[in-house]
């Protein structure tokens, strides 16, 4: 059996805009470095030994038309002045043999940091449910130490990405994205 698991992983955003909300959508991708390839959305798994890259270094391996796995959030408005945030977090266990969870965070009238911070409590939160462990995120957060800890002492990096903008003041569609991208090679 042919198992696809990604092997690399890097974080992209991007904001766009247009009157037209599908070509705001697709600036926003420009903007993100993914327009080319063939996006396939999947939920929020991520896979042990999965090295994090650069966003430049996964963009040097996108060929046109490749399918594209990608975890994203996205959002959207037409309201001038009106604040848009998407962001992905990322929690994964110090183990790096084991796996860690994605999350998505869509939000109006949130800044990219409060977006940013959101999805990490988030991604943590979710994590910790699936291994059957409770976690207040508020307790956990070691501010030193950069990690959650866990009440069954497991600990757990986080990471985000982020992008927020204000709805562009002529009324155009404005969208803002962050995607996690998955590469398999």
């Amino acid at each position: 059996m042919n198992r696809i698991i990604p092997k690399r992983l890097f974080f992209t955003t991007g904001t766009g805009h247009h009157k037209k909300k599908l070509q705001s959508f697709e600036f926003a991708l420009r903007d993100a470095g993914i327009q080319k390839c063939n996006l396939v959305t999947v939920s929020s798994i991520f896979p042990p030994h999965c090295k994090i890259i650069s966003k430049n270094e996964g963009l040097n391996h996108l060929l046109p038309g490749q399918i594209t796995f990608v975890v994203m959030a996205q959002n959207s408005t037409n309201e001038p002045g009106r604040l848009v945030s998407a962001a992905v977090g990322l929690a994964r266990p110090v183990d790096k043999m084991q796996y860690g969870y994605i999350s998505e965070h869509h939000a109006f009238g949130e800044t990219m940091r409060q977006s940013a911070d959101f999805a990490e409590d988030l991604a943590a939160s979710m994590l910790a449910s699936t291994l059957g462990i409770e976690l207040d995120p508020d307790k956990a957060w070691d501010e030193r130490k950069q990690l959650y800890i866990t009440d069954k002492n497991r600990q757990f990096y986080s990471r985000s990405s982020a992008k927020s903008a204000r709805g562009h003041k002529n009324g155009l569609w404005t969208t803002v994205l962050a995607c996690a991208v998955m590469l398999l090679d």
